[in-house]
């Protein structure tokens, strides 16, 4: 049974022979309902308090479960940026060597056409001296041609100049 202070208020007693004085047991009786009101509002204030206590204690629960959610949201954010830069690095590093190889062979083509061109030349070399030679060794049987007559005349020009021009070297 839940008794108010307005029940303390309100109770009558019976009155007998000899018994409590009523004007002592009724400033009592209002001196506990005092109290008793003083206690009642008292335990009403410490659940209202306890109420919004424990919304706060929710609110900051859910707070923590959304910071939480954020972290793992960011972690797992923060793990695909890192495997994006890593497969772009991947990416860039594959088109480099690619760039490179390229520029290598490019390198190589152009070394083997170098290498090529030195050896035309030189077979043009030979070729040129080769020509040069025939050419020296025909002018020098044309000289010997015309010396012969020369020399049944008695002059001797033909041998220095062989000299000169290196025939008999050959």
């Amino acid at each position: 049974m839940n008794i108010t202070p307005l029940d303390i208020t309100q109770k009558h007693f019976r009155k007998s022979f000899r018994g409590y004085d009523p004007e002592e047991v009724e400033a009592f009786l209002s001196l506990v309902a005092v109290e008793f009101e003083a206690l009642v509002k008292e335990v009403n204030s410490l659940r209202e308090a306890s109420q919004r206590k424990d919304e706060e204690l929710a609110q900051h629960r859910d707070r923590e479960r959304t910071l939480q959610e954020t972290l793992v949201t960011a972690q797992k954010a923060s793990e695909e940026i890192r495997d994006a830069a890593r497969k772009e690095a991947e990416i860039t590093i594959s088109d480099a060597e690619l760039q490179a190889e390229k520029i290598v062979q490019g390198a190589h083509a152009r070394f083997l056409r170098i290498v090529d061109d030195i050896n035309e030349l030189k077979r043009q070399r030979v070729q040129f001296e080769a020509g040069v030679r025939m050419l020296i060794d025909s002018h020098g049987k044309l000289l010997e041609a015309f010396a012969e007559p020369a020399r049944d005349e008695g002059v001797q020009f033909i041998p220095a100049a062989r000299k000169r021009v290196g025939g008999d070297e050959g």
